[in-house]
């Protein structure tokens, strides 16, 4: 059987990083192949060479035995190949079917849009996928599973043969996962081959059939899913270079100084009556389903979002109004869970982002020396192992996790006291979720205090000493993390009982 895919002898070079280093591998119709590795593997310019975005500079690539040049996207779409990006591309003040044929609308012979014909089209795409939405309805009432299956929607509209999935399930909760990856299995079954890119392991023998794993632009091995063992996934994801972290959980004392304190604060459809104190260096992690109020939480506490009733008190002084701004000089700092939208200057350099947050301390009469910036900048590098060429290059050139440390170094660059961290680990990969928890972990023995969100239970069991469970906007457990295991919060985190705990 000719594969439908076959890359032969890849290279992918730029000033001083190889990226793809003499890639080779095939992919048949009907097959499902998960692409794994650390962020800088090579797994993102692979996707982009596959999509037309960027071509080779050496190699070649086949469809069907044939060899092809895709030059742009429009090559790519010719191929019938199509990718659905992690950070998504729709608009949201658009209809459904307005943003599945983006671009593409059909038009009447006065040439005006033909909505019914829009519509049909629309409707066709989503019954492939067994899913049933309102075509007419804006994206922005949406929610982000919805969205993500308007995405794949979008892509079978051009009735792609090979279809490139990067981190689709990045941002869905467990239930909207299960339905994303009975689609994507309905796919393979019609013949249409897809490489799946994701970060959570525990998917992968779920839905793939073969797993190709890349580390420093090469291929490592492709192995069978039988074969992929999370173990030796991990192995030849990381080599032997990285030794997992492990810590042990810290009891605070009982004359522990109490950073933060919030008491009965709510806002109305998000959270209500949360209550908790936060000890200086404590690492609290927030362990709730997507939707359970954990990002609104985060955000009102850092002054963003407003709250109906309440207060917030930091050091044991009720703060009114709260506010970014009064947040930040009463030492407290926020990393957002959408670092390119929320948290990033994309075409700004690596220095500028690092020192974003800074720069008020930086500033000396009104002047801030380039000196001052670079020294701060480079104080960041070091402290949080950023990998890129140099302080000067743009943002958007570094990997995910790189890009993701940028953040996290941007606002260590303040010397908060009071640390709030919202997904810091998302679409990142092992060793950099390593490297950002060991500081974390570092950090707090210095005295930081540090509160964060992560959709992984796992790594809310990690890092965390203590661990609140959030449930439809409730606190509902206030549990220490050395005491509890990965099955009893999984538990609590759903809603149910575990050991004859219930819910409060």
């Amino acid at each position: 059987m000719t594969p439908i895919l076959r890359l032969e002898n890849i290279y992918k070079r730029y000033p001083g990083v190889l990226a793809l280093d003499n890639l080779t591998f095939e992919l048949n119709a009907g097959e499902v192949r998960a692409l794994l590795g650390k962020n800088g593997a090579g797994k993102s310019t692979l996707i982009k060479l596959l999509s037309g975005a960027i071509q080779p500079d050496e190699g070649t690539i086949h469809i069907d035995g044939s060899p092809v040049a895709l030059t742009t996207t429009q090559d790519a779409f010719k191929k019938g190949i199509y990718t659905v990006y992690q950070e998504m591309s729709l608009v949201p003040d658009l209809s459904v079917a307005e943003n599945i044929m983006l671009g593409r609308w059909p038009l009447t012979r006065w040439k005006m849009v033909d909505y019914a014909a829009l519509r049909r089209i629309a409707e066709e795409a989503l019954q492939q996928l067994n899913i049933t939405l309102d075509v007419k309805m804006p994206v922005s009432r949406l929610d982000v599973a919805q969205q993500q299956i308007v995405e794949i929607a979008k892509a079978l509209s051009f009735n792609p043969r090979l279809l490139i999935l990067d981190e689709p399930t990045s941002a869905l909760a467990a239930s909207e996962v299960d339905l994303l990856l009975q689609i994507v299995r309905d796919l393979a079954k019609s013949g249409r081959a897809i490489i799946y890119v994701s970060h959570r392991l525990a998917e992968i023998p779920r839905i793939a059939d073969t797993v190709t794993i890349l580390r420093d632009g090469q291929l490592v091995d492709t192995i069978t899913i039988a074969e992929a063992t999370p173990q030796r996934i991990t192995d030849m994801m990381i080599g032997h270079e990285w030794t997992r972290m492990t810590h042990a959980n810290v009891k605070m004392q009982d004359n522990a100084e109490v950073r933060l304190r919030v008491s009965n604060l709510s806002q109305e459809g998000h959270f209500q009556n949360v209550t908790f104190d936060a000890h200086e260096g404590e690492v609290i992690g927030i362990a709730g389903l997507l939707g359970s109020g954990r990002t609104e939480l985060l955000r009102a506490i850092f002054g963003l979002e407003p709250v109906d009733t309440g207060t917030i008190e930091i050091h044991g002084a009720t703060v009114e109004k709260p506010s970014p701004r009064m947040m930040k000089s009463l030492g407290m700092a926020m990393t957002p869970e959408d670092r390119k939208k929320q948290a990033l200057l994309l075409i700004a350099s690596v220095q500028d982002n690092l020192t974003l947050a800074s720069l008020d301390r930086l500033n000396s009469y009104g002047i801030i020396s380039p000196k001052a910036l670079t020294d701060a900048a480079q104080e960041m590098i070091v402290d949080t192992q950023i990998k890129t060429p140099s302080l000067d290059v743009e943002i958007n050139t570094l990997s995910g996790g790189n890009q993701q440390k940028v953040v996290v170094g941007n606002w260590l660059s303040i010397r908060p006291k009071i640390l709030l961290m919202d997904e810091p680990s998302r679409g990142i990969d092992i060793q950099a979720k390593e490297q950002i928890f060991l500081l974390i972990r570092d950090l707090a023995k210095e005295g930081l205090t540090v509160l964060f969100v992560s959709s992984e239970i796992e790594e809310v069991l990690d890092v965390a000493d203590r661990i609140l469970v959030m449930n439809q906007g409730n606190i509902t457990h206030d549990l220490s993390a050395g005491e509890i295991g990965l099955d009893k919060l999984m538990a609590l985190v759903m809603g149910g009982t575990y050991g004859g705990i219930h819910n409060e």
